[in-house]
């Protein structure tokens, strides 16, 4: 088998390190309405990955909501701790 890593291969492995995630986090102040909004607005959710992204995060305390490299995902997740939402990039 050949060990030797090809620059194609190199390039994959860099693109997968910078993949972050919007993480959502559960808070007792925003209502499972504003919430599915604010997906459908700024993530660009489906009505239904909304509510299913809503539920994940009320029952597990946080869900993942949005992948892409950090540029892509900044102003987003600036966009939903700017609606009240709890949100961080991992």
């Amino acid at each position: 088998m050949n060990m030797n890593w090809t620059q194609e291969q190199e390039e994959v492995l860099v693109a997968e390190d910078i993949q972050k995630e919007i993480i959502l986090h559960n808070d007792d102040v925003n209502t499972f309405d504003w919430v599915i909004e604010s997906l459908i607005d700024v993530c660009e959710h489906n009505p239904l990955q909304a509510e299913q992204c809503a539920m994940l995060v009320h029952y597990k305390g946080k869900c993942s909501v949005k992948s892409g490299d950090f540029d892509f995902l900044k102003p987003m997740c600036l966009t939903l701790l700017d609606r009240g939402l709890s949100a961080e990039i991992q």
